[in-house]
């Protein structure tokens, strides 16, 4: 059996010999952050947009990523060229690395970088056609005044916390609401709607997270000439929705054809949902940066 080729600190190994401390604070704390990026075709997806947002998380919580951003662009090309990959999705990680049981940073002399390139399939293709059923959750979104929801770190708590509800739901993704009851995001994916033929999306400010994917589409708006207005949206805008879809790195644009046992639209991928669908997958196919 052939092992994944895992890059850690420098060096690729077998993935059985890829370990971390367990010392290391991103493991006792999720003090450390990353970026989930999908390659296409040979070519890594939105690559720049991803290392941007890492430094930019890295900067935010005063972690100092070990390798110049170069380095780490080749290293997360030859990750997937170990690998022999051409479609999948790579899981880059910078932890604060190596400290004692307190939660001092400065104890922690050296970060942790590993970088994963692997496949994936979120959800089964007929999704892509009938859509997700998905819920809110009493959980709230942590607010941006304790963790900026722009920092993509590695605690993860909010968010598991929001898919266990789903799960006893039933549901296949969740929405969580912000304190002032307005909805931020899922427990892994951004939110829009389309209201008679206008397409809202939740304030960052909201507590969503300014996702990859999620600036994409107002690109991709543009070019189909229409326009996303960011808005505050309430559990009932979701309910009245003509259309309401998903976008992530790991679930590209998914439509949902129920919230919380109301039916969206006809219960299938609306023209509008279909439109960014074929225009997203348009756009991986043909830009990104070449692994090989």
């Amino acid at each position: 059996m052939q092992h994944l080729k895992i890059y850690i600190d420098g060096q690729f190994v077998d993935e059985p010999d890829a370990k971390v401390s367990v010392f290391d604070h991103g493991l006792l704390y999720g003090d450390g952050i990353f970026e989930g990026i999908r390659f296409y075709n040979g070519r890594v997806f939105l690559f720049e947009e991803h290392l941007d947002r890492l430094f930019d998380s890295a900067k935010a919580i005063l972690l100092t990523i070990p390798m110049e951003r170069a380095a780490l662009h080749e290293a997360v090309l030859e990750t997937c060229r170990q690998n022999n990959l051409r479609d999948g999705y790579i899981r880059l990680v910078v932890t604060r690395g190596k400290g004692d049981l307190g939660l001092n940073p400065n104890k922690c002399k050296q970060p942790t970088v590993f970088i994963i390139a692997t496949t994936i399939e979120l959800y089964p293709e007929k999704c892509y056609t009938e859509g997700l059923r998905v819920n809110t959750v009493p959980t709230q979104r942590v607010s941006a005044a304790a963790v900026s929801p722009a920092i993509k770190s590695l605690n993860y708590l909010n968010n598991i916390l929001a898919k266990i509800e789903g799960n006893l739901y039933g549901a296949q993704e969740s929405i969580l609401l912000n304190q002032q009851g307005f909805v931020a995001e899922c427990t892994a994916d951004n939110i829009f709607v389309v209201k008679q033929d206008k397409i809202f999306t939740p304030h960052v400010s909201d507590g969503a997270l300014g996702g990859i994917t999620r600036r994409l589409m107002f690109d991709l708006a543009r070019e189909m000439n229409r326009e996303i207005r960011e808005v505050n949206l309430t559990r009932y805008d979701l309910f009245v929705a003509d259309e309401l879809f998903l976008t992530g790195t790991g679930a590209e644009v998914v439509p949902i054809n129920e919230v919380d046992g109301r039916k969206i639209g006809s219960g299938l991928a609306g023209p509008v949902t279909q439109q960014f669908i074929k225009h997203f997958r348009q756009r991986t196919q043909n830009s990104g940066v070449a692994i090989y």
